[in-house]
């Protein structure tokens, strides 16, 4: 198997729980990272490069995800509070109180509205243009959220939770749509850059799921607890990464193991592919987000030509 180094990101001082990718900009992608020490980082994402870190939680931050364009942030928090910053300048803009600690977060496409995922067991849709209104409210699951996401065209919202249930729900008249039963609980999930697949996460699976029908086409199997998986752009390889160390490369279409990698010294919370495809990044029990080539070898970022003589981690401030 090809040696790989991945690059370090230093700076957090507990569990990084949370990571998301904005799209490619004029400026690059950036990367932004949810962690135990209630202090979310912004870094470029192609390099790992730290920019800054969003001051005002004063819990740990659960959730946290950017915009497409990368100018705004969100973070859900054991403050029981969802925030929007300025990406660019790391103001806080907006606080939206809840009942309970905040679990996960997601803006629209539009930027206009975001969805939050709650230990209440509630998801809440706010309104980011007229935020002093109430959030619209779906119930139905019976433990707490761990994931929610817009779908593209943002007429529907999908939560996975503890209670071992994916559901999608219709934006427009505040109904559920489907559950379906995942039989473990869910711990994470992704859609497909073109919408057309949801990738989830739950137990020792990863599974994929049409969005058009919401039946699951088809799933892998693994040796150890997944926590979070995420599919390249071009649905050819997907990654994962869970309880033991490893990140793992699969193919798509065969489900079958193209590589696997340890560099972290805790388990593996969050992984996330770039948005063009060359890295994915993963958070850990460690502290660490960890950067890893796609294509290793591949002169990209901080990578060179590959040496494989020199298989150290290489650390990025």
């Amino acid at each position: 198997m090809t040696r790989q180094t991945p690059l370090s990101c230093s700076g957090h001082t507990r569990p990084v729980v949370d990571l998301d990718f904005s799209d490619v900009t004029p400026d690059g992608s950036f990367l932004i990272s949810a962690c135990k020490d209630g202090k979310p980082m912004l870094r470029q994402g192609e390099t790992g490069d730290w920019i800054g870190t969003f001051e005002g939680h004063k819990g740990a931050v659960w959730g946290a995800t950017l915009n497409r364009e990368a100018s705004r942030a969100a973070t859900g928090a054991a403050d029981f509070s969802a925030m929007i910053w300025d990406a660019t300048t790391g103001d806080r803009l907006l606080t939206f109180s809840h009942k309970h600690i905040v679990k996960t977060v997601d803006f629209s496409r539009d930027s206009s509205r975001l969805l939050t995922g709650c230990q209440d067991k509630v998801v809440r849709v706010y309104s980011v243009e007229n935020s002093d209104t109430d959030p619209d409210i779906l119930r139905g699951h019976s433990s707490s959220l761990k994931t929610v996401l817009f779908s593209h065209d943002q007429s529907l919202a999908f939560s996975g939770s503890e209670d071992k249930e994916l559901r999608v729900w219709d934006l427009r008249q505040l109904e559920q749509v489907q559950s379906m039963a995942t039989g473990a609980p869910v711990s994470d999930m992704q859609l497909s850059k073109d919408g057309t697949l949801l990738l989830v996460a739950h137990g020792n699976e990863v599974s994929f799921w049409d969005t058009t029908n919401f039946t699951k086409i088809k799933s892998a199997i693994f040796q150890t607890k997944v926590f979070s998986a995420s599919l390249h752009p071009d649905k050819s390889w997907f990654v994962a990464g869970g309880e033991d160390l490893k990140v793992y490369k699969y193919d798509c279409e065969l489900l079958s193991e193209k590589e696997s990698y340890k560099g972290h010294f805790g388990p593996i919370h969050c992984i996330r592919f770039s948005p063009d495809g060359e890295l994915y990044a993963s958070g850990s029990e460690d502290g660490t987000l960890r950067l890893w080539q796609n294509n290793v070898g591949k002169a990209y970022g901080l990578w060179k030509t590959a040496e494989p003589e020199d298989a150290a981690t290489t650390e990025v401030s």
